[in-house]
């Protein structure tokens, strides 16, 4: 049941991530974020993935804040507060409605992992097969070249993105305005048919 809690204790479940969110009744919060933070503590801990220990401390910060926020608003805001997994998983993937999108997220995240996974155990082997000077530059520059490239496809998909969404208004566009001349081609031909039928009726008048 979602309520505003006591202040102090609060903040003490607050300092541990998910904690302060459950506390105070949001359990999808709660339970999605304190997920994702030991999920990745335990992929920086025991698979060694040096790169995901940046998003620990975001984690952290972005759970302590939010408690604090969700706690801050008025009654009134508050209680109408929904319980919803943490930013917005059900939206991002929909289980109801799986598709190509979702499918490409949970794609990038198992590459960049898997990625993550093999350049870690492939270190160790390049000392033994190239001198230490060389080894460290790879160290150095591979990470970086991989992480442009990575800037560059988001780019890529970026522009791709908009342009298919430009070419979607568009086409709506262009279908709106056909949809308007059929319209006006079918008053057109309403009109001329009430002619056709008036003179009809004048004729057959003129014929009595």
């Amino acid at each position: 049941m979602i309520k505003k809690k006591n202040g102090f204790l609060t903040f003490c479940f607050s300092l541990v991530p998910g904690a302060g969110e459950m506390y105070m009744g949001f359990m999808k919060q709660g339970i999605s974020i304190m997920a994702a933070f030991w999920l990745l503590l335990a992929l920086t801990t025991f698979l060694d993935i040096g790169p995901l220990l940046f998003f620990i401390p975001l984690l952290w910060c972005y759970s302590f804040f939010n408690v604090h926020n969700l706690r801050g608003l008025p009654d009134e805001e508050f209680y109408a507060q929904e319980d919803d997994y943490a930013f917005h998983l059900s939206r991002v993937l929909p289980m109801e409605k799986w598709g190509k999108a979702q499918s490409g997220v949970v794609a990038g995240i198992l590459i960049f992992v898997g990625a993550c996974l093999l350049w870690s155990n492939a270190r160790g082997y390049l000392y033994w097969i190239l001198p230490d000077e060389a080894v460290w530059i790879l160290l150095d520059s591979v990470p970086q070249i991989v992480f442009g490239v990575l800037l560059i496809l988001c780019g890529i998909c970026l522009i791709r993105g908009k342009k298919k969404e430009l070419d979607g208004q568009e086409k709506m566009e262009d279908g709106m305005e056909k949809t308007e001349d059929g319209q006006e081609k079918t008053e057109d031909g309403q009109e001329k048919m009430e002619d056709g039928m008036e003179k009809t009726g004048e004729g057959q008048g003129e014929w009595k």
